[in-house]
């Protein structure tokens, strides 16, 4: 019997392709008329696009590249034509049968990776209803088997009242973690381990949620990425530097979680390092551990542990199309490595015309096949469980008993 048949797996980075009514059914157009962030498809180019007022964001399928004919940055002009499961939750569910994969943790595209320009709206208080709509969406999504779609939380991170606020409503309502960000000096907020986060990190520590970095924020203003897709089209390598770095962008957001003294003030927190894979990991933390002991920082710092101690005790990472360079994380770090698809995004594990990849199950087996039973459970279903507070497979089969 497979990996993927013999354990529940756990995918804990999938996004939703946000539907286009995600703002518009949610917020009141008396009050923000066409602020509300809607789409439009060009009569020139037949592209469905993202607007918030007169403001062009990206298109609505620009990262549904799931099962598409085209390579990158080519993508399904409107939602009709990418593939339904990229942003429906029953035919989310069918496809995740499909790969082999039993649970998803959903994380947004457009909040996600555009929330500079919900920032920088006039009124603050469009911003942090946009996040509420959208936290409420994504429940509503999931609402159609909660047991196996996962919602995490966004938050309105420029307002820390708010933000405690949200912390509180969305994990009342079902939310199992926090997406929150790294590169906030980029937008004129404090450095990640600046005590001004300690609201945040002490409402998501009280509510046992996990702080989860995906990669992206705020790498690229609008006019920024109008620039990166402009480039891209004229030479493809642009596109496979981009995307590369910005996987490797998590690692400053460790180091800075286990050296500013955020693991000290709050033990019991867990961080995520989100669509960044896992194979560079062990560098980091030794590297972190060699340059800890030849500064002196153990005289300096005396009550502090050495980093890899906070990363065994706190951090966590995931992989996916990894497959020699794996090794080592997972067998120096069985309880800190999880699994993802990245589905729909570009390099998910979603077989298609213009992928390279092959099935989740397929590749789960090559990669784990050969570890013992242990690591493969804790790798593929008991760390993520834990970690984001989902049934145990000997819960599920009373449930179902009952």
């Amino acid at each position: 019997m497979k990996l993927a048949q013999r354990f529940n797996v756990v995918d804990i980075d999938t996004h939703i392709i946000e539907p286009a009514d995600v703002w518009t059914s949610r917020m009141s157009k008396q009050k923000w008329g066409d602020l509300i962030p809607h789409t439009k498809v060009s009569d020139r180019s037949g592209v469905q696009r993202w607007w918030m007022g007169d403001l062009r964001l990206p298109a609505a399928g620009a990262v549904a590249h799931a099962g598409w004919k085209d390579f990158p940055p080519g993508f399904p002009p409107t939602l009709e034509q990418a593939d339904p499961s990229t942003w429906q939750a029953e035919a989310r569910l069918r496809k995740m049968d499909e790969y082999g994969i039993y649970a998803a943790v959903l994380y947004p595209n457009l909040l996600g990776f555009q929330a500079e320009s919900f920032i920088k709206a006039s009124d603050p208080q469009f911003g942090i209803e946009c996040v509420r709509a959208y936290n409420d969406f994504l429940v509503d999504f999931c609402s159609v088997n909660p047991d196996r779609l996962i919602p995490v939380m966004y938050l309105p991170f420029w307002d820390l009242e708010e933000s405690v606020r949200e912390i509180k409503r969305s994990a009342k309502n079902g939310h199992r973690g926090v997406i929150f960000g790294g590169n906030f000096t980029s937008v004129n907020l404090p450095h990640l381990g600046d005590p001004h986060w300690d609201p945040i990190m002490a409402a998501a520590q009280d509510h046992n949620l996990s702080i989860n970095f995906h990669i992206g924020f705020a790498e690229q203003t609008t006019e920024e990425n109008r620039a990166f897709q402009a480039a891209v089209k004229d030479d493809k390598a642009v596109f496979v530097k981009g995307s590369v770095m910005m996987f490797m962008g998590n690692a400053q957001n460790i180091a800075d979680v286990i050296l500013t003294g955020l693991c000290d003030r709050f033990p019991k927190l867990k961080f995520v390092s989100v669509e960044s894979g896992a194979s560079w990991l062990p560098f980091l933390v030794d590297g972190l551990d060699w340059q800890w002991k030849g500064a002196g920082c153990a005289k300096e710092y005396p009550k502090r542990l050495l980093p890899s101690e906070y990363f065994r005790r706190q951090v966590y990472g995931s992989f996916w199309f990894e497959s020699a360079t794996l090794r080592a994380a997972l067998e120096l770090y069985p309880d800190n490595i999880m699994f993802e698809t990245d589905f729909p995004h570009p390099t998910s594990l979603s077989p298609g015309p213009a992928s390279p990849a092959r099935r989740p199950g397929d590749v789960i087996e090559d990669q784990l096949g050969d570890l013992p039973e242990d690591i493969q459970r804790k790798v593929l279903h008991d760390n993520a469980a834990k970690l984001y507070g989902l049934k145990s497979s000997a819960e599920r089969k009373v449930a179902v008993a009952a």
